[in-house]
């Protein structure tokens, strides 16, 4: 199977407590997923776990041997609550430890600081036995891979680091493209010819998704293939469709 024909599969898992209460808000999913999309790689999957280590291992495992890949952000830091670690440990039944190279690269940057490296900031070097380390160009405490699962920080500037920095470590398949066919028209409308329009083209992924602009509700229909011959031809008959329900269409990238 050519990369022009593979489906690459991917999932992410955003842990932590403060996500699930609403004290912050998560950016990570939307930049992992846009730029897993980017490389042939397509989030079919998220999740947002508690800090509680049987419910990230159980998601751990779940997703893991359901996907191609699975990315974490949160929980790895050097609190009581940073419980990632151990919970991935777990998840594939293997001890964790201090890592000699994580507990370098922590204490030079901390000695060039001037700031003790204290016990707390020591369970940041804290990684399951056989994983490997991601590196953490930003604040030093690395995130690790074992196996498909790829386990970074929360902070997104941080997440965002340690992530184009495993690009050599993916493979991507079929790159997913888009486009869009808008007009100020009810969903009611055209619900009925988007569904014939499905029906013909059964391999291409299409959406509606309503908006309310001045006064009026409008559609956003949404096409997506890895086949651009096909998406411009369903983008076409979808202008057509549009048309012919009265409205002048608005053609877009689907983002």
């Amino acid at each position: 199977m050519s990369d022009t024909d593979k489906k690459v599969t991917a999932a992410v898992i955003m842990i932590g407590d403060e996500i699930l209460s609403g004290r912050t808000q998560d950016k990570n999913l939307n930049f992992i997923a846009t730029w897993l999309g980017e490389r042939g790689i397509r989030v079919m999957e998220a999740r947002v776990v508690p800090d509680i280590e049987d419910e990230i291992v159980d998601a751990v495992n779940t997703l893991r041997a359901r996907f191609d890949y699975v990315f974490t952000s949160g929980g790895i830091g050097p609190t009581h609550d940073d419980i990632t670690a151990d919970s991935i440990a777990a998840a594939f039944g293997v001890p964790i430890g201090h890592h000699p190279e994580a507990m370098a690269r922590l204490t030079a940057h901390y000695e060039a600081q001037g700031i003790e490296f204290n016990e707390a900031r020591q369970r940041m070097a804290r990684i399951p036995d056989t994983a490997t380390l991601i590196d953490n160009p930003v604040s030093k405490a690395p995130g690790f891979q074992i196996g498909n699962v790829f386990v970074m920080a929360g902070i997104p500037s941080v997440m965002q680091a340690m992530i184009t920095g495993i690009e050599d470590r993916l493979t991507g398949g079929a790159r997913m493209l888009a486009c869009s066919v808008a007009g100020q028209i009810a969903e009611g409308m055209v619900a009925g010819p988007l569904g014939a329009l499905q029906e013909k083209y059964p391999a291409v992924s299409m959406g509606s998704y309503p908006y309310y602009k001045d006064g009026t509700f409008g559609a956003n229909l949404v096409f997506r293939s890895t086949d651009p011959a096909l998406l411009e031809a369903v983008k076409q008959e979808a202008v057509e469709m549009v048309r012919s329900l009265g409205v002048e269409p608005v053609i877009g990238d689907g983002t």
